[in-house]
């Protein structure tokens, strides 16, 4: 077997492999011979008939079949013969295959880069650093109520921030404005879902009461005939509904799961959760800090197939997260361009951290291993059965030792990176500010916000947008 190598374009590499013509015959006739004792051709016993009369029916068939399978083979042993890493699978083309002569084909592929790691002391991160004070965790503990509020009938009139349920109708000049009435329509008072002078319209109403007022739409109203219009509004109030916050009390504890202890206890599960997701924050926000030092401090090209392997992969995170059947996802067509520079970037850094993991001669802490399954199953009730399914599935356990791995590469980096400590308080760790660059480094232009189109009544008295609600 002869090869010869040509560099193309970047990556691109091909094959030329040329196989002498008796090797490559001697296979032809060989499955030929097998073909020959199973044959039934009329007129001939079987396993008699001529290897002449075989090779004129079969032997273009056969020949192609065993070129493809010698492409295959002798592509493989010709990348391992050149110390070659395919990036891709190779396309395959016949440039000779006629007999009495040598079997001549190519094989077009990417290879994977070299990657020259530089000095990690050229990586610079934050290391942010926050103590959990009272105020915040009595905000945590207020946030908590004001997720589990309930809406219970006001015994007083309407106010900002009571959902109310309403009938209405519109007139405009005299006429009734069939887009400007609805029946039942429910909406959060001081919340933009409806025009500011209707919301202000119903405020003092009780249950049970009517008013009439003017409302003005405004200019950019989506119903043209509507826009800058008054209308004369008539409203019966059906429902005024106050938000209630839970006491703190057992029924309370107990839906997170503190059924001990009290409020005390309450407290300290509540402070213990913000203390995990203050410590993942940090920890997650240092491993991106890192990645993207990586991928800044490095310079090469990444295979374009391995890329385009990687967009459908984000492609279909995407599609997941919308949670759409599996009809209509088949049909959105999300362009490529969305994800090339995510691709890219997830690529390279992807290439880097092997690299780091083969030049550092780093495998998977057992004790981290154990630790992360450790993590995973904790939630569960009988977590010794969730490891023991872990360890039983070879991809599953593959997983957790990359991501322990991965975690091993940023503790590696950041050994010789420049850190800066940065004090800041939990919200700002949290939400990513303490981190985030000064505000003369962001963009140079951002659009100012436009604000919100008022969305089009519509007359059908169920419709959730039933005039004069406002877009978000």
């Amino acid at each position: 077997m002869n090869v010869s190598i040509e560099t193309l374009t970047g990556l691109e590499r091909r094959l030329t492999i040329a196989i002498d013509s008796d090797t490559f015959e001697e296979q032809i006739t060989s499955r030929l011979e097998s073909a020959r004792g199973q044959v039934k051709i009329p007129g001939f016993r079987a396993g008699k008939v001529p290897m002449k009369e075989v090779r004129r029916r079969y032997g273009t068939a056969v020949r192609a079949e065993v070129a493809g399978e010698m492409m295959q083979s002798s592509f493989m042993n010709a990348v391992q013969q050149e110390d070659m890493n395919p990036a891709s699978s190779p396309k395959l083309d016949v440039v000779k295959m006629d007999p009495g002569i040598d079997f001549e084909f190519t094989a077009t592929f990417d290879v994977f880069p070299t990657v020259e790691l530089v000095s990690f002391e050229r990586i610079r991160v934050k290391r942010p650093a926050a103590e959990i004070e009272e105020a915040d965790l009595e905000m945590m503990i207020e946030r908590l109520r004001d997720q589990h509020a309930t809406q219970e009938p006001a015994v007083r009139p309407a106010q900002d921030g009571d959902q109310v349920k309403v009938d209405f109708n519109g007139e405009l000049d005299g006429e009734r404005v069939a887009d400007a009435c609805g029946e039942g329509m429910e909406f959060t008072i001081g919340q933009g879902q409806m025009i500011e002078d209707f919301d202000k319209g119903v405020v003092g109403l009780g249950a049970g009461e009517e008013s009439t007022f003017d409302a003005v739409f405004p200019d950019d109203y989506r119903a043209e005939e509507l826009q800058g219009k008054t209308v004369q509004f008539a409203v019966q109030m059906l429902e005024v509904n106050e938000r209630k916050l839970p006491e703190l009390d057992d029924e309370f504890f107990a839906k997170f799961g503190s059924e001990e202890g009290g409020l005390d206890g309450f407290r300290k599960e509540v402070q213990d959760n913000m203390q995990r997701e203050l410590d993942s924050a940090i920890k997650n926000q240092i491993k991106q800090q890192v990645m993207d030092g990586l991928a800044d401090t490095h310079e090469f090209p990444v295979p374009q197939d391995v890329v385009q392997r990687e967009i459908q992969v984000l492609k279909d995170q995407m599609l997941s997260q919308f949670q759409m059947p599996p009809g209509q996802a088949q049909g959105l067509d999300l362009p490529d361009a969305l994800f090339q520079d995510q691709a890219e970037k997830r690529v390279k850094v992807g290439l880097i951290v092997n690299e780091v993991i083969r030049a550092g001669e780093l495998v998977a802490d057992r004790e981290k291993v154990d630790a992360k399954l450790q993590e995973l199953a904790a939630p569960y009730g009988e977590p010794e059965q969730v490891i023991e399914w872990y360890r039983s599935n070879p991809e599953q356990m593959g997983n957790i030792e990359m991501a322990v791995l991965e975690d091993q590469v940023v503790d590696h980096i950041l050994n010789a990176a420049e850190i800066e400590e940065v004090v800041a308080s939990y919200s700002d760790v949290i939400s990513g500010a303490a981190i985030a660059p000064p505000a003369d480094e962001a963009a140079e232009v951002t659009e100012e916000p436009r604000e919100g189109v008022a969305k089009e009544p519509q007359t059908d008295a169920s419709a959730a947008d039933a005039s004069p609600e406002k877009d978000a």
